[in-house]
């Protein structure tokens, strides 16, 4: 049997903690020796190689025609957040092991009592189960306004399986983070996705409207001067009474999945944003359906909203035809 030997010892380490590191502290270490620069490299490859860092069914890889950069860093999470769960400010990623995939819930707790059906584990998702509402039709909705849907929640009695947990399964198609010229990275479907199909979530955290007011102005400064590309969204809710709407703010810049890579259409884009609130929980969820057939490469987008006049706003490059050259802008 070999001896270990020192080069041994850095790479076992180095296995350890390279993947904890930051692209700036990672290219730190790197300089220290061969073997650290080896190491890192592998890291850096195995970053590269999947943007869901192993916590979906399938990996979504970058890939860069357009420059050197590898890959885009940020916190990756399956499901929204709430602030106290998301404050974490780092996460391993290109560690030669994986992580298993799993559902995305249950969620983190709210301190909300739990309600939902009591359907047998696994059973529900017919017109019988207090909780459908019928979202085939929903997810396939025409028209203006957001479609909404409801699903089982964390107190219901059905498992991972069951056929009313459609989106909390996390993201099920194949896709690739590919970078472009004028846009930067922008998400594309590695398979033909069907008109309805769930296609993933847009996970972030969710915010306070005072902190995404914050957030926004920040964000706005740094964008201008090309240091950040943000993704955070405003969606409002029109409540059953018509008189109430509800403001759901989500922030994928810094934490957030695959949709943070998802650019805007003037157009309405290729997905369909559909409201989707589970059994029990009082914020809905945002979820991206395929507006229509997706062919095997095409970019995926959706609109963020009716831009507004702002010659300070950041330029859009959709180049559809009803393209005002400027992104949808939130008012704070």
């Amino acid at each position: 049997m070999r001896n270990p030997t020192a080069a041994d010892a850095v790479s076992e380490l180095a296995e350890l903690v390279l993947p904890w590191l930051p692209p700036p502290d990672l290219a730190a270490a790197a300089s220290a020796s061969r073997a650290m620069r080896a190491a890192a490299s592998a890291v850096t490859a195995r970053r590269a190689a999947d943007s869901a860092r192993g916590l979906e069914a399938f990996p979504a890889p970058f890939v860069n025609p357009i420059d050197s950069q590898p890959y885009s860093y940020f916190i990756y999470t399956p499901f929204s957040l709430i602030p106290s769960a998301a404050s974490f400010h780092a996460q391993p990623w290109g560690c030669a092991w994986s992580r298993t995939p799993g559902p995305t819930w249950p969620r983190p707790d709210l301190g909300l009592p739990l309600a939902g059906c009591s359907c047998a584990r696994g059973e529900c998702g017919g017109a019988a189960c207090a909780c459908a509402d019928a979202e085939a039709e929903a997810a396939d909705a025409s028209g203006a306004g957001m479609a909404s849907l409801s699903e089982c929640g964390d107190g219901c009695a059905c498992g991972p399986s069951c056929e009313n947990r459609r989106t909390q399964r996390g993201v099920t198609v194949r896709l690739r983070v590919l970078r472009q010229l004028k846009k930067g990275w922008a998400l594309h479907a590695a398979e033909v996705i069907h008109r309805g199909q769930f296609v993933c979530e847009y996970a972030g955290e969710f915010l306070t409207t005072e902190e995404a007011r914050r957030r926004h102005r920040l964000y706005d400064e740094l964008a201008s001067v090309g240091k950040l590309s943000p993704a955070l969204l405003v969606i409002r809710e029109h409540l059953p009474s018509g008189r109430v709407c509800m403001r759901v703010n989500i922030d994928a810049t810094k934490v957030g999945n695959v949709a943070r890579f998802i650019n805007h259409s003037c157009d309405g884009g290729n997905l369909r944003p559909i409201l989707v609130r589970s059994s029990g929980s009082l914020l809905p969820r945002l979820c991206l359906f395929a507006a229509r057939d997706i062919v095997d490469g095409e970019e995926l987008a959706f609109s963020y909203g009716d831009a507004k006049p702002n010659p300070k706003g950041l330029p859009c490059f959709c180049e559809s035809s009803c393209c005002p050259g400027v992104l949808p802008a939130e008012e704070t």
